[in-house]
């Protein structure tokens, strides 16, 4: 039976930290645990730290997360599950991403965490048609043909190798996030915009641009204080901003309309 999702917390004028947006819903799947995560995961989702832990203390080889609902995750989110992973390397375990979602997937690609939640098990293609799991078999000899030839397997995971390099991914994700929440939050007041939807502008911008994340938050903060943003970054910001209006206006349907945007 799945274990009870985690509700969403409320803030109370007592409680100055942000709401918990998300919930998780635990599988145990053979010696894994499969947990589903949905809503938003940014830093409320810290909240979940605990209830992820205990999953993972009772899985017997680790956890498989399935990020597919996942509507919105910053770096926030990101820092509560490298964390897990940590915890799980301690315990000689492993978490890895066998599905999430397309903000998900911008995100751990912008930051370079994917490699870090890809392992054997999760890179293992899944259903009827699915190969068998093991070793390629090499050529099959004839009545006089050569010996078989019989792949090299791989060596053990370089631990130090992997915390080391999460290491790196965490402190540039601590270095670059302050910038890329308030260039999120000019997004937001210059264009009328969500926060997910300021998030997606963001995103595609950087992607049009060839321009890392954190150096288009860079550029977006600085013409507020009178430095020139590059044409193509301009052109790519209108154009994304509109694509999100529109895809807003169609699932308002046609007797909704949005508010206009703020005067500039």
């Amino acid at each position: 039976m799945p274990e009870p999702a985690h509700s969403a917390q409320t803030l109370t004028t007592l409680d100055a930290r942000p709401p918990c947006l998300a919930t998780i819903e635990a599988l145990p799947a053979g010696e894994r645990t499969v947990v589903t995560c949905r809503g938003e995961f940014d830093v409320g989702a810290q909240e979940l730290q605990p209830e992820l832990y205990a999953v993972l203390d009772h899985s017997a080889t680790g956890v498989d997360l399935d990020l597919d609902e996942v509507r919105f995750c910053d770096c926030g989110g990101l820092n509560v599950l490298l964390s897990l992973r940590r915890e799980a390397l301690d315990q000689g375990k492993t978490v890895t991403v066998r599905a999430y979602s397309p903000t998900v997937g911008r995100l751990l690609e912008l930051t370079g965490a994917r490699e870090l939640f890809v392992t054997e098990h999760s890179a293992r293609p899944e259903g009827p048609g699915a190969p068998a799991a093991g070793p390629v078999p090499g050529p099959v000899p004839g009545p006089r043909g050569p010996a078989p030839v019989v792949e090299e397997q791989p060596g053990p995971v370089d631990v130090d190798q992997e915390l080391r390099l999460e290491v790196d991914q965490l402190r540039r994700a601590m270095r670059t996030r302050p910038a890329i929440d308030v260039a999120r939050g000019i997004v937001m007041a210059s264009f009328g915009l969500s926060a997910e939807d300021a998030w997606t502008v963001l995103v595609t911008a950087s992607q049009n641009t060839n321009t890392k994340l954190h150096e288009l938050a860079q550029e977006l903060m600085g013409a507020i204080h009178g430095a020139a943003v590059p044409e193509q970054v301009q052109q790519q910001m209108a154009s994304a901003v509109a694509k999100v209006r529109e895809q807003g206006q169609d699932q308002q349907g046609p007797d909704q309309q949005a508010p206009p945007p703020p005067a500039a």
